[in-house]
C-alpha cells in the first residue's frame, strides 16, 4: 500500500521539476523541494536530480534531521502534511523566529555568501545552463530560472 501511495506522490523528475526552493513545507524553505527529490529518488524517477545535495544539506543541518531517517519516512508513502508533521516533531529548531530568520537568510543568499566550493561549481554551471538575459541575484534564482519559474 505505501509503495502505491509513494508512486502516486512521487514526481517523475525526468519529465517535471521539483518544487522551487522558495516553496515551504513545515514552515521552511527548501523542505518541499527536498521532499520532491527524495520521493523521486526512492521511486527511481529522480533523473539527474540528487537527494541529500548541498541545498538539501542546508535544511537538514539547520533542522538537525538525518537524511537517511527522512528518506525512510518518505518511503512509507507519507503525504506532504504527514512529512511536515514529522519534520516539526524532529526538528531541533522550535523557535518560530529562528525559522523565519533562517528562511530569509536562505532566500537572500548571494553566490558570494556561499562556500568557495559551491561558488566554483556555479562559476561554470551558470554560464552553461542559465540564459544570458536572466541575471542571478541570489542562489535560489539559479533553480527558478533553470526550471522556468522566472
Amino acid at each position: 500500500m505505501s509503495n502505491e501511495r509513494l508512486k502516486l506522490l512521487a514526481k517523475d523528475l525526468t519529465k517535471d521539476y521539483p518544487r522551487s526552493p522558495r516553496e515551504m513545507l513545515a514552515g521552511c524553505v527548501i523542505a518541499a523541494r527536498m521532499l520532491d527529490k527524495c520521493r523521486a529518488f526512492v521511486n527511481s524517477t529522480a533523473g539527474e536530480y540528487h537527494y541529500d545535495c548541498p541545498l538539501d544539506r542546508n535544511f537538514l543541518d539547520f533542522a538537525g534531521i538525518d537524511a537517511g531517517q527522512f528518506k525512510t519516512f518518505v518511503a512509507t508513502g507519507a503525504s506532504d502534511d504527514e512529512v511536515a508533521e514529522w519534520i516539526e516533531q524532529r526538528s531541533k529548531i522550535k523557535d518560530h523566529r529562528q525559522i523565519i530568520a533562517w528562511n530569509n537568510k536562505m532566500r537572500g543568499t548571494r553566490l558570494c555568501d556561499m562556500p568557495i566550493e559551491l561558488q566554483e561549481f556555479l562559476e561554470g554551471y551558470i554560464p552553461q545552463f542559465i540564459p544570458r538575459n536572466k541575471p542571478v541575484y541570489v542562489w535560489f534564482d539559479v533553480y527558478d530560472i533553470e526550471e522556468e519559474r522566472i
